[in-house]
C-alpha cells in the first residue's frame, strides 16, 4: 500500500563510525551468503544479532535451502527481494515468501522450521536479520507472520525516493511490524542519482545502513555497494541524511539496545550459559518446538 510521506527534516545527521565488509560463508544445506553483521558486532549493534545477505542466479548456490533447524530466544526477519522460498514450522505455520515480501518469525521459547526454495532457476536474493528479544520475552510463545509486498506500507518522498517500511515508522508512515521494547526501524530505500533521503532517529538507537546497489554518501563519506555503514551514536544528531551519488538501493536498520548479556550457541540466543544448556537439552529430548 502506498502512502503520502510527511517530511521530517533532520537538523544534524549522524556520521559514519566505520564501514564493514561482509564475510563469505554458507549456511543451511550449503546456501552461499555474505554475513554482514557478525557475532563480534552484536554488542555494538545491540539489539541486532546477525545480518546475512544472499543473492545468486546460480541454483547450486541456493537450491538445497535450509532444512529443519531449531531457534530459541530471538526474532528472524527474512526480506526476499527476488525469488520464492517456502516456510514451514513446528507451530503449524506455512507461508510462501516471494518477490518483495517479508517473513517475521518470533522464535520465543522454541520453534523448528525449514525454508526451502520453490524455484530451480533464476535469481534468489534477500536478507535475513536476527533481532534479539528481551530476557522477559525469550520464552514467549512463538509467533509468525508473512507479508506480501503489496501488504507492506510504502511511500515516495517529494524527491521520488521510494521507501518500504518493514518495521517502525518513517515520514509519518507506520511500518508492518512494531515492537515496544527494541523499537526496530527497518526500511528498504530506493534512490535515484542526485536524490536525498532524511530519516529521523531516536538518539539512543544503534543504527546501520547496508548498500546493496549503487553508492551513497553519508555526512560526506562515500559508502559503496556491499558495505555496511555503522553510524556513530551522537547525542546531538537527530537522524541521518543520505545522498545518492548514483542510483542506489539500501536497507536502513535501527533499534533500541537491550543492554543485556548475549550468550549464543548456534541457533539459540539466551542470556546465560545455563539457558543455552537447557535449550540444547530441550532440543535433544524433543521438547523444543512442542505445540502447547
Amino acid at each position: 500500500m502506498s502512502s503520502l510521506a510527511t517530511p521530517h527534516p533532520v537538523a544534524v545527521s549522524r556520521t559514519i563510525e566505520r564501514l564493514v565488509t561482509g564475510q563469505a560463508t554458507s549456511d543451511g544445506a550449503g546456501v552461499k551468503l555474505s554475513r554482514i553483521l557478525t557475532q563480534d558486532l552484536q554488542h555494538r549493534l545491540d539489539p541486532f544479532l546477525m545480518l546475512d545477505a544472499f543473492g545468486s542466479d546460480k541454483p547450486d548456490d541456493y537450491i538445497a535451502g535450509f532444512p529443519d533447524h531449531p531457534h530459541r530466544g530471538f526474532e528472524a526477519v527474512t526480506y526476499m527481494i527476488a525469488g520464492r522460498m517456502l516456510h514451514r514450522d513446528s507451530a503449524g505455520n506455512e507461508g510462501l515468501l516471494q518477490n518483495g515480501g517479508v517473513q517475521w518469525m518470533t522464535a520465543g521459547k522454541g520453534v523448528i522450521h525449514s525454508e526451502i526454495p520453490q524455484q530451480d532457476e533464476g535469481v534468489m536474493e534477500g536478507f535475513q536479520l536476527w533481532l534479539n528479544l528481551h530476557s522477559s520475552e525469550k520464552m514467549n510463545t512463538p509467533w509468525y507472520r508473512d507479508f506480501q509486498n503489496a501488504q507492506l506500507p510504502q511511500f515516495k518522498t517529494p524527491e521520488g525516493v521510494a521507501v518500504t517500511v518493514i518495521a517502525g515508522a518513517s515520514h509519518g508512515v507506520q511500518g508492518a511490524v512494531i515492537r515496544e521494547i527494541t523499537q526496530p526501524i527497518y526500511l528498504d530505500v530506493h534512490m535515484s542519482m542526485g536524490s536525498r533521503f532524511e530519516q529521523a532517529l531516536p538518539a539512543g538507537h544503534n543504527v546501520f545502513v547496508y548498500i546493496y546497489r549503487g553508492q551513497v554518501s553519508i555526512a560526506g563519506q562515500a559508502v559503496p555497494a556491499q558495505r555496511m555503514a555503522i553510524l556513530a551514536n551522537a547525542s546531538q544528531a537527530d537522524g541521518v541524511v543520505i545522498e545518492a551519488s548514483a542510483d542506489a538501493k539500501l536497507i536502513l536498520v535501527a533499534g533500541q539496545p537491550l543492554k543485556e548479556p548475549i550468550v549464543q550457541y548456534g541457533p539459540f540466543v539466551m542470556n546465560t550459559k545455563e539457558e543455552i544448556y537447557q535449550a540444547l537439552a530441550d532440543f535433544r529430548d524433543g521438547r523444543l518446538g512442542e505445540v502447547a
